[in-house]
């Protein structure tokens, strides 16, 4: 099981995730599309990386905005894997 990271860890790896908020033990996102079916081919992208990382991010997905959500859960919080991924999908 991965470790939750302390507050002050969570800090210095939002340097690394532009874009990207804590909101409580959650890492989060929201991307906005031209439409729903830029959004949707976006969440397609998601795959992937996702897979690759054996991590699984939550999806919200409204018209031409989609929320990506993610943290440990069985960790309780946010691990090193959510800034891991958060940077992944930097290059979406």
């Amino acid at each position: 099981m991965s470790q939750t990271l302390t507050d002050a860890e969570i800090q210095a790896q939002m340097a690394q995730v532009p874009g990207w908020t804590v909101e409580g033990d959650r890492l989060q996102r929201t991307y906005r599309f031209k439409d729903f079916v830029e959004a949707i081919a976006f969440v397609n992208k998601l795959v992937e990386p996702a897979e690759a990382a054996g991590h699984h991010p939550d999806i919200a997905i409204s018209y031409n905005r989609v929320t990506v959500t993610l943290t440990t859960h069985d960790a309780g919080g946010l691990t090193q894997k959510d800034f891991d991924l958060a940077a992944s999908l930097a290059n979406l």
